[in-house]
């Protein structure tokens, strides 16, 4: 995670309701609308059943999940990114399986368990406790259920899209392991770095690496 950013903006809603307001392509989004590789790769062979997704942004997880059969939790600070999704769902007949729910994950409780819990590319410029969200989110686990963090593997980049050279690193999967404080009532299901190209704006690809650590709750 970058650390924050010293000015006017670094208040985490501001932040991201601006950048979501501002960024949107001519397809009125930010993001592709596409499910994360890692989250299709990890959990395409999992049963349905309930899902909680962290940092949800434009619901491009979310909605692949309930269109799977996952009844589906989707949570993030932006109310512009979560009306995005939310009007996805409608046009493709999913709004009855996703709960949008917009809340300051620094704060907001989980009010039950899951079958699944995931929390993919939660980083921020500003302000983020994100291993005391990630230590949340695995408490929101329920038997037999699944955590799946997905991250960064390399440099934040800055605005430009270019990699900031004095961000903080990010954590490696065994750091991110590690941070969740997890008992021996835990099975590491996916403790992995991998490989994939991501788009710039311009519509070329360039490598990336991912973080992506998925942990089973046995008891």
């Amino acid at each position: 995670m970058a650390p924050a950013i010293e000015d006017a903006a670094t208040d985490p809603a501001t932040f991201w309701e601006s950048r979501y307001l501002t960024h949107r392509g001519e397809s009125g989004r930010v993001w592709s609308g596409s499910v994360n590789a890692a989250v299709e790769r990890e959990v395409v062979d999992l049963a349905a059943g309930s899902a909680l997704d962290l940092g949800c942004g434009e619901g491009g997880d979310a909605l692949w999940l309930a269109a799977r059969g996952w009844s589906v939790t989707a949570v993030d600070i932006s109310a512009s990114a979560l009306a995005v999704g939310a009007a996805r769902a409608l046009q493709e007949g999913l709004a009855d399986r996703i709960d949008w729910v917009r809340a300051d994950l620094a704060a907001w409780q989980p009010m039950m368990r899951y079958d699944l819990v995931t929390a993919a590319f939660l980083h921020s410029p500003v302000e983020l406790p994100r291993e005391r969200i990630l230590r949340r989110a695995a408490a929101a686990v329920g038997r037999g259920g699944r955590l799946l963090v997905v991250g960064h593997g390399g440099p934040p980049r800055s605005g430009s899209g270019e990699h900031d050279q004095n961000a903080l690193p990010l954590p490696t999967p065994d750091e991110v392991l590690a941070s969740l404080h997890l008992d021996d009532g835990w099975v590491v299901e996916t403790n992995d770095l991998v490989d994939r190209h991501a788009i710039r704006p311009d519509g070329t690809a360039h490598p990336v690496i991912d973080t992506v650590l998925r942990v089973r709750r046995d008891r």
